[in-house]
């Protein structure tokens, strides 16, 4: 007999004992259920939990839980009934059911598990960037919560992953938003405003995301675009603000990937301020503001950016 004809007649085989297990399966547990003996069905579910047949687990879990509310079983059903849910994919009902579990057994021990999988459920929810990000939101403060109060628990670094990876999504969604902003420009009014403003609260609320460095040089680049599309008036203040959010800048990042784009805004800047007050003389409240925050800090972050570069080069 040929080898391909011995392997489709071990595959047929293999099939046909699955199918009779599933039919077999489904039988026993048809059976089961109308018994209607509920600590027969209870012990059942825990059978089913254990050979990780959560699909039946599940079904006989939820058939059983009213008439065990209050007794000392319910607290093993919630659980099992929550982690059942989980490994079937219903993670909307598991994550409600965790979180019921830890507000019914505050003291339990069990409670760590939960609060760990009701972040870890909304962590598997959380939708692509372009939809609606509250469940991305929940599992952050899940699992924030879960870190606060079981600092020491060894599933702390896997939450910290988790929580990492949900706060640069959303924080990468308001870098696209205010890029979105940036590209329209003065379309309709001052969206350039609308970018820094939505950068600089995305940098308040994850100040550690690794998109940071982009948000931080979008907020370069609009103010400076802002400063030049100014009114005369205004343009001495704005390129100032743009000098100084260009030290900001590259004290943070002195390696960025932006750095000679980001020399030639400054360049501009200082050549645009220039101008600006020779068309416009600034006032005394504008003296009084670049002698305390312009001419003094821009010469000490000069200093200081000559003092990280020696300190590159001698290195």
């Amino acid at each position: 007999m040929k080898l391909n004809t011995i392997y489709k007649h071990i595959r047929s085989l293999s099939l046909a004992i699955a199918g009779i297990y599933v039919i077999s399966s489904c039988s026993e547990y048809q059976a089961i259920v109308k018994t209607g003996d509920r600590e027969y069905m209870y012990r059942c579910a825990l059978k089913y939990y254990n050979e990780g047949d959560f699909p039946h687990a599940a079904s006989l879990f939820e058939a059983v839980m009213p008439n065990y509310t209050g007794t000392s079983k319910y607290d093993t059903i919630l659980i099992c009934y929550a982690k059942s849910l989980a490994e079937c994919g219903d993670f909307v009902s598991a994550a409600s059911y965790f979180q019921n579990y830890v507000k019914t057994f505050p003291s339990s021990d069990s409670c760590e598990t939960c609060q760990f999988m009701s972040g870890y459920c909304y962590y598997m929810l959380s939708p692509k960037l372009q939809l609606d990000q509250t469940d991305s939101q929940t599992a952050i403060n899940e699992l924030s919560t879960f870190i606060d109060m079981y600092p020491d628990s060894p599933k702390v670094p896997l939450a910290e992953r988790m929580l990492r990876r949900m706060q640069d999504k959303l924080a990468y969604k308001d870098y696209t938003n205010a890029k979105l902003y940036f590209d329209l420009g003065d379309y309709m009014g001052n969206n350039y405003n609308s970018a820094v403003v939505t950068a600089q609260n995305c940098l308040k609320k994850y100040p550690d995301t690794r998109h940071r460095e982009e948000l931080s040089f979008l907020i370069l680049r609009a103010k400076f675009i802002q400063a030049e599309n100014s009114i005369l008036q205004k343009q001495s203040q704005r390129y100032r603000e743009t000098i100084d959010e260009y030290y900001s800048f590259i004290n943070e990042f002195p390696d960025s990937q932006f750095l000679k784009k980001a020399q030639s805004i400054l360049k501009d800047s200082e050549k645009g301020l220039a101008e600006a007050e020779k068309l416009l003389p600034p006032s005394e409240d504008d003296l009084e503001y670049y002698k305390a925050f312009g001419t003094r800090e821009i010469e000490r972050q000069r200093e200081a950016e000559k003092a990280a570069k020696d300190a590159r080069n001698a290195s």
